[in-house]
């Protein structure tokens, strides 16, 4: 028995708890919260989201020490990995889930809901994408995956007497498992191929040949396939609408944002990594979905009439964009790292803040539809103004913070230096046109005309709710005039394992 204890002791891999502190502050908070559940039952309620807000900041705090010890770090034989670039994302997470946090505050409470149960699901997925951003290894990011997505199916659904609601819940779970087993199958084609499920190991015995095999060729295709459900990508964007319309509010901006940062987090991990050397296989195919998501997703925008759908449809050419410097990653790596990465925390600004500004006013007019906007600034023009950044920005209208995402995204695509890399650019250029258009239509309704009902009562909006409102309008526009997010753009940082 000694020499079991010995043994188990001896192969036990060390843990450097200062990199893993941002998971276990998370781990802990959310176990504080569902303790907190059991024990006090409906006496809970009142501090749930106050304990939640907590959890987050607190999790901050190990973030921006190692941000300041500015080290490397890595554990379990390169499996999870703390740098430059997953503290970036970790904090984007973070914050993201702290805006959630804040437009879930009194929708929750005014609703016939079980708050703690909320928070320790919203707590829980969270977990799952801070993981994501550290996870160098194919079952780890498998299972941050798994960990951010089983709460968010129940997050979808979570008003039980709503019959939109419940179908959300029920097309998100089905798809996602559908997706989450392609994806599977391809991340074992690709350890059976290269006998590692570590992304640099995977690297180097797939980067080596200098042709590819119908296996690698098939399971690189199933892992992006896999992924492009999770960024609503086109033609893997069917759920979002539905889930988007039929999730409560605040669910829905946090699956627009966080989720699908994460999942650009684990492709990014996938092919920044794994696949470096294989982009013969993953250019052409994210040339592809860059270029039919964009398109698609701002040709269908143009016809809702629910402001809700609008920004799903919104969300699908959204991640087109993002995806367009993963089609010349192999000519400019670092560049299209930072591309990729500066839009995704732009995007986490801009459209928290556009779902923040619908919550406002779905307060006074109890719907979601385009229509009701007309005339909106004759009884709230302080949401009129917060509306109008927000959608011009996701425009890419300057001075705002989308123009400088999309100025990243074009700058890698000509900095590739091949026709490939222009024409999409032209295509990202024509696309942000037709978005103007669809954005554009809001504003004018805001600002020019007047209220279908003559009613110009003023909007009942709680603090939480300006509080989420003035801090994502205030980072869009800083993003806008130049302020970044600092030096992430290095892949050869990500690609060593740290």
């Amino acid at each position: 028995m000694s020499s079991l204890l010995a043994a188990s002791e001896f192969v036990r891999p060390p843990i450097d708890w200062h990199a893993a502190a941002p998971e276990l502050t998370l781990l802990i908070f959310g176990a504080v919260i569902t303790m907190m559940d059991i024990g006090w039952l409906e006496r809970g309620r009142k501090t749930a989201s106050a304990i939640a807000s907590i959890a987050l900041l607190a999790t901050m705090i190990p973030i921006v020490t190692l941000a300041v010890d500015g080290s490397d770090r890595s554990m379990f034989g390169g499996a999870f990995v703390v740098d430059n670039y997953s503290l970036i994302m970790k904090a984007m997470f973070v914050l993201a889930g702290y805006i959630v946090v804040l437009l879930s505050t009194n929708y929750i409470a005014e609703g016939d809901y079980w708050e703690n149960e909320y928070y320790g699901l919203l707590l829980s997925s969270i977990l799952g994408m801070v993981l994501m951003a550290s996870a160098r290894d194919l079952i780890t990011i498998f299972v941050a995956l798994e960990l951010l997505s089983i709460p968010a199916y129940m997050l979808a659904t979570w008003r039980k007497r709503d019959l939109k609601s419940n179908e959300a819940g029920l097309k998100y779970y089905l798809m996602g498992v559908f997706a989450s087993a392609v994806m599977l199958y391809g991340m074992s084609l690709l350890y059976g191929e290269s006998g590692s499920t570590l992304l640099v190991d995977i690297n180097a015995a797939l980067g080596a040949a200098s042709e590819p095999s119908a296996v690698v060729v098939l399971g690189a295709i199933f892992v992006v396939v896999g992924f492009a459900f999770k960024v609503s990508a086109f033609p893997f964007h069917t759920w979002a609408p539905d889930t988007y319309e039929g999730a409560p509010t605040p669910v829905t901006a946090f699956l627009s944002v966080a989720s699908k940062a994460a999942g650009f987090v684990a492709l990014m991990n996938i092919v920044f990594v794994a696949l470096l050397g294989r982009d013969d296989i993953i250019e052409p195919l994210m040339w592809v979905l860059a270029a039919a998501s964009m398109t698609v997703g701002n040709l269908i925008a143009l016809r809702q009439t629910n402001i809700v759908r609008m920004l799903a449809y919104s969300g699908v050419a959204q991640a087109g964009y993002m995806l367009a410097p993963l089609a010349v990653y192999g000519d400019v790596p670092d560049t299209a790292l930072g591309a990729v990465v500066t839009y995704l925390v732009i995007y986490a600004a801009m459209n928290l803040g556009a779902f923040a500004v619908v919550m406002a006013v779905a307060r006074k007019t109890r719907s979601a539809e385009i229509s009701d906007y007309r005339g909106l600034f004759h009884y709230a023009p302080g949401l009129t103004v917060a509306m109008t950044i927000f959608l011009f920005s996701l425009a890419g209208i300057p001075p705002l913070g989308g123009w400088f995402a999309k100025f990243r995204v074009i700058e890698a695509l000509i900095d590739a230096n091949n026709a490939s890399g222009v024409v999409l650019g032209m295509v990202v250029a024509v696309n942000s046109v037709i978005a103007l258009y669809y954005y554009a239509k809001i504003g004018l309704a805001m600002w020019g005309e007047e209220t279908p009902d003559g009613d110009l009562s003023k909007v009942d909006v709680p603090v939480s709710l300006v509080a989420a409102i003035g801090i994502t309008a205030i980072v869009t526009i800083a993003f806008g005039l130049g302020v970044v997010v600092g030096d992430f753009t290095d892949v050869s940082l990500l690609a060593s394992g740290g």
